[in-house]
């Protein structure tokens, strides 16, 4: 995948494609928790590793995770950069990607005929695990998937966009991702174009030069805008965004990139940029409100190749379309690249 990046256009044709037997109600739903003051720095402890003891992950499409953490506390998608010194290239990168280019949620309820965005699904330790058969093999990690065989796929079973399938298992609390995930005609086997594995537990990143079922080589369901978080009022980790144009290069926690372009002036993968301090999130409805001080606490990363300022989402029929909208009036010139540090370039 992605020697340079055949697969990352992809993402672009994919956007906005209904996903089916996306997202079921939760079998359990944590409890309201009071939104953050606009500005403010929410408790990361508070609304999410106390809530673990308490509060059960779900089962199905969809499912709630009960305010359980999903990597260490002290992993980069849960560390907060609301702090965080800004990059001396910060201006030409962001220009890159537009200044005047607005935010665009990737995900919601209705379009055209259902909720859309990636989807994922929660399953047992005792889901049968299943053969998959891999394009990219030397960059996929090898294996059986625990996938259930009305696994939803993203766009729908007909899509010929990204094709992601998320599957978390919440016994081991073991991630498994594929791209371009089709299911072989008449068996329980899957062909995917790559896939990774990853231990929840675990800060542990792949190999250097390698992807996964995101062109950085990172996990795309820690990155989602996911329902369950929204309504208690919370987003405790950053968030998946995606650009048109990157450099071929990366910078940690990403393990690859997907470009030929070299100039220093676009993001490589891995990037992380943060929504400005001064911005007024005070006037914008809950569900927007919860996304954007998220990108203020904790910020978002780039993670594939695909339309500028794309954020990336978990389908679900509950989200209100109207107030994540409100998201698009959000533009590029309100955010600033986090110091990156080294950069590896090919």
């Amino acid at each position: 995948m992605r020697k340079p990046a055949p697969r990352l256009i992809a993402a672009i044709v994919c956007t906005g494609l209904a996903v089916s037997a996306c997202a079921t109600a939760p079998t359990s739903a944590p409890p309201p928790i009071a939104p953050a003051a606009p500005g403010a720095r929410p408790a990361a402890a508070r609304s999410a590793t106390s809530l673990a003891a308490s509060l059960k992950v779900g089962l199905g499409s969809g499912a709630s995770l009960g305010g359980k953490q999903v990597f260490p506390a002290d992993n980069p998608w849960n560390t907060a950069v609301d702090q965080a010194d800004v990059d001396p290239n910060s201006a030409a990168l962001i220009a890159s990607i537009g200044i005047t280019s607005t935010l665009h949620p990737d995900f919601g309820a209705h379009w055209p005929k259902g909720p859309f965005g990636i989807p994922y699904v929660v399953v047992k330790g005792s889901q049968k695990k299943v053969k998959v058969t891999f394009t990219y093999t030397s960059e996929s990690d090898k294996g059986t998937y625990p996938i259930p065989k009305n696994a939803p796929i993203e766009g729908g079973a007909q899509s010929k966009g990204d094709r992601h399938v998320l599957v978390l298992d919440r016994s081991r609390w073991k991630l498994y991702e594929l791209f371009n995930a089709k299911r072989v005609k008449g068996t329980t086997r899957w062909k995917a174009g790559s896939g990774a594995i990853f231990d929840l537990k675990s800060n542990k990143l792949r190999p250097a030069g390698w992807t996964s079922a995101d062109a950085a080589g990172l996990p795309i369901f820690p990155g989602l805008v996911r329902y369950d978080e929204v309504k208690a009022g919370v987003i405790t980790h950053a968030l998946r965004f995606t650009v048109a144009d990157t450099r071929k290069a990366y910078v940690s926690p990403a393990r690859h990139y997907a470009s030929d372009d070299t100039s220093a002036t676009l993001p490589p993968m891995g990037m992380r940029v943060r929504l400005k301090a001064d911005f007024d999130i005070s006037g914008f409805p809950q569900q927007a409100k919860v996304v954007l001080q998220a990108m203020k606490t904790y910020g978002m990363i780039v993670a594939d190749n695909g339309s500028d300022w794309y954020v990336s989402g978990a389908p679900d029929k509950r989200w209100n379309d109207d107030a994540l909208n409100k998201l698009k009036s959000v533009a590029g010139s309100n955010f600033e690249v986090i110091a990156m540090g080294d950069v590896t370039t090919g």
